[in-house]
């Protein structure tokens, strides 16, 4: 039976470049990139490379580039870190009600902290408006922390409206972006958003799991959240997980070229299997912003009347793979508190479902997973009738 995996926002099928390089590094460079051998200088290079492979992305300054174990803790790092590092100025903190979880549980704990944290609202889009981050922006607001794009439902916040009025709001008030969906997919515009810190993750543009990295601009102080050596200029220490940054750095540049040329592969992709859904017989509807606005690679869509554990399942059963949420909420039985955001009805909550595409998808996989969606929900309707 033929794979269509179509979870690439949960993870990516990593490029075959990636995995051979990372197994030569590994077997090759096994040096502790700490070490002042030449086993260690050579492990160092490679981390020095990926630096310079991703700095591109962001400011073009590799010295602005710190490497995590992943897209969490970047975002520990960038939102405990501020917050801890500047408490001093203020103890009152802002982001959205559709963050990763990532980011939501470190609010939480910076709640318990003793900070104020004000949880913004969306629209049915969910889109936040940028004028309610400035009004939600106090004398003591010290951090604002807003995605670039939903890992849910592929809305894109209006970060180049938002970032300028943080900075006209209140001068040095931190800003920090969850760009973990984005990276390889839309353009990082960290000058125009004017953000402070930005996180990445390996996984998501067909690298390896266990290597991220946040980007901080010259000049942001930050509270380490781990302990131990000088790596990292400190901010992160622990030893390099050598091969998996040598497999993000390749991953990102591999993932960059022909950007705007795969960005629109995959938003046809996205709307043809949309259009082939419409053109069956079943009812199918759009959570979140419509499929034209949405991030290329990502589109959820509910199926009244069909549990989406229950279609999940059948389509898994049929080789299609696909998501009910946030791979860190998918196994739980609550509904996704991105889609509570949207204020969608229980039956459209409980039978959505998370497409979401990659370049190792093409046109035929795209047609060929409507029509299986498609029959597959007209036998569940016959079965729960």
């Amino acid at each position: 039976m033929p794979e269509i995996y179509l979870d690439n926002s949960s993870t990516t099928r990593p490029y075959p470049e990636v995995i051979e390089l990372m197994g030569k590094v590994a077997g090759e460079c096994y040096g502790n990139p700490s070490a002042m051998h030449e086993k260690g200088l050579a492990s160092e290079r490679y981390i020095e490379e990926a630096r310079r492979q991703l700095a591109p992305f962001f400011s073009g300054r590799d010295t602005e580039i710190f490497f995590t174990s992943g897209g969490t803790e970047a975002n520990n790092l960038a939102i405990k870190g501020a917050a801890l590092r500047n408490r001093r100025r203020g103890m009152e903190l802002v982001t959205s009600r559709v963050e990763h979880p990532s980011v939501l549980n470190c609010f939480r704990f910076l709640e318990e902290e003793g900070f104020k944290v004000t949880y913004l609202p969306v629209n049915k889009q969910g889109q936040v408006n940028p004028d309610d981050v400035s009004e939600a922006i106090s004398n003591e607001t010290i951090l604002v922390s807003i995605m670039h794009v939903n890992n849910e439902v592929g809305t894109i916040q209006p970060l180049q409206e938002i970032g300028p009025l943080i900075k006209k709001k209140k001068a040095g008030l931190l800003f920090h972006v969850d760009a973990v969906q984005s990276l390889g997919r839309l353009p990082l515009n960290v000058r125009d958003w004017m953000a402070d810190m930005v996180s990445c993750s390996a996984h998501k543009v067909h690298g390896p799991r266990g290597a991220g990295c946040l980007w901080v601009k010259e000049g942001t102080l930050l509270q380490p959240i781990l302990h131990g050596g000088g790596q990292e200029k400190e901010l992160r220490p622990g030893t390099e997980n050598t091969p998996a940054i040598a497999g993000f750095g390749l991953a990102a540049r591999m993932a960059g070229e022909n950007q705007a040329q795969k960005r629109e592969t995959l938003q046809k992709l996205k709307l043809r299997f949309f259009e082939k859904l419409l053109d069956s017989d079943i009812e199918v509807l759009v959570n979140g912003p419509n499929p034209e606005d949405s991030a290329c690679h990502i589109i959820n869509l509910s199926f009244p009347g069909v549990p989406s554990e229950m279609l999940l399942h059948s389509l898994e059963a049929k080789g299609v793979y696909v998501s009910a949420g946030s791979a860190c909420h998918s196994r739980k039985a609550e509904p996704s508190h991105i889609l509570q955001a949207l204020d969608l009805n229980e039956e459209l909550l409980n039978s959505a479902l998370r497409f979401s595409f990659s370049c190792y998808n093409n046109e035929r996989e795209a047609e060929a997973a409507a029509d299986i969606t498609a029959a597959t929900v007209k036998e569940l309707y016959a079965i729960l009738k």
